[in-house]
């Protein structure tokens, strides 16, 4: 299945060359042009055809969080940082494989109760004795993400790694398939080291310039025990985003995409979270500002080695962005 081998390849922020080649191969021949730009984005134009076209801008973001080597110690223990937002506590116990296979247990030199979100009381053992025989298999700078099996769960649920935001992705590749005759010129950006700081999505804009844009990416589910308050929950539907700590959505775009659920009886909920961000948040602020919106996949245990999406949800977020990027926009 296409969502198990996105999930399951490596893309670290910043060292996203695996799932690139991946996503590459998959959108060959839905797209007028395909380029790979100097920080390694994707990008996928398909030319438009409409009278009154705009410049649309899609993005959902390749790279997954991570972890890197900052030090050995004498015992071959391995200490390192991390390449985004690490839940600390949670990555307790679980493991996490290098690049070249190597894998690692995650543990912690502290107390569990003083850990907190501190990511330098936690250890990487990969079993080695000693500081040499450890850089046999590691060196300072190398990077790993977690291990996190693809698997299908009750009630159309799936879980693995780097759902976050390989689910984006794989609803823009199923949304170019469907897209044959486009009105709009569409420009659907598979970027890079979102989880560093949107820098994939600004260099992208800068470059496209669009009329408007969209993140496609995850939300924080509202549904299990100690959640955030948020407003989105698992099978309810595609989650079209209002705001996050990044971007406050334009209000044209939102109506735009209710109208274009109702109209297509698609599913969806509305989607206001209280921080965190998306490439939203780069394109709105590109150029001299462009109007933003967001479709967005409600998660649990988001960053986790574990995400957790429903696949309802998944078709209306395709069903809604093949549709929407195909209607008449009126503004200037």
């Amino acid at each position: 299945m296409t969502l198990s081998k996105l999930t399951q390849a490596f893309g670290v922020s910043g060292y996203e060359k695996e799932i690139r080649e991946i996503i590459k191969e998959m959108v060959k021949g839905y797209g007028d042009e395909v380029t790979v730009d100097a920080l390694g984005n994707l990008i996928v134009f398909k030319k438009g055809n409409g009278e009154n076209k705009k410049k649309i801008m899609a993005s959902a973001h390749m790279d997954e969080i991570g972890f890197q080597v900052v030090k050995i110690d004498d015992k071959g223990l391995i200490k390192v940082r991390g390449l985004g937002g690490i839940p600390v506590t949670a990555t307790i116990m679980n493991r996490i494989m290098f690049r070249n296979g190597t894998v690692g247990i995650v543990s912690n030199s502290a107390k569990i109760e003083d850990v907190k979100n501190d990511i330098k009381k936690l250890y990487v053992d990969i079993g080695a004795k000693s500081k040499e025989e450890a850089l046999k298999f590691v060196k300072v700078g190398d990077v790993a993400s977690y291990v996190g099996e693809y698997l299908e769960l009750k009630d159309n649920n799936v879980t693995g790694k780097a759902i976050d935001d390989r689910i984006g992705c794989y609803i823009m590749i199923e949304a170019l398939k469907k897209i044959e005759n486009p009105y709009n010129d569409l420009y659907f950006v598979f970027s890079v080291q979102e989880e560093v700081g949107l820098r994939g999505a600004t260099v992208a804009a800068e470059r496209i310039n669009p009329d408007l844009g969209i993140a496609i990416d995850v939300t924080v589910a509202n549904d299990f025990p100690e959640a955030p308050m948020v407003s989105s929950a698992l099978g309810e539907g595609t989650a079209i985003k209002v705001s996050d700590g990044s971007v406050i959505c334009n209000e044209y775009l939102v109506e735009e995409m209710v109208k274009c659920c109702e109209e297509n009886t698609i599913k969806y909920q509305l989607d206001v979270i209280d921080g965190g961000g998306t490439d939203a948040g780069a394109i709105n602020r590109s150029n001299f500002g462009v109007r933003a919106a967001g479709i967005s996949v409600a998660t649990r245990y988001v960053h986790g080695p574990n995400c957790f999406v429903n696949m309802k949800d998944t078709q209306a977020s395709i069903d809604l962005l093949s549709k929407y990027v195909n209607r008449v926009f009126d503004f200037e």
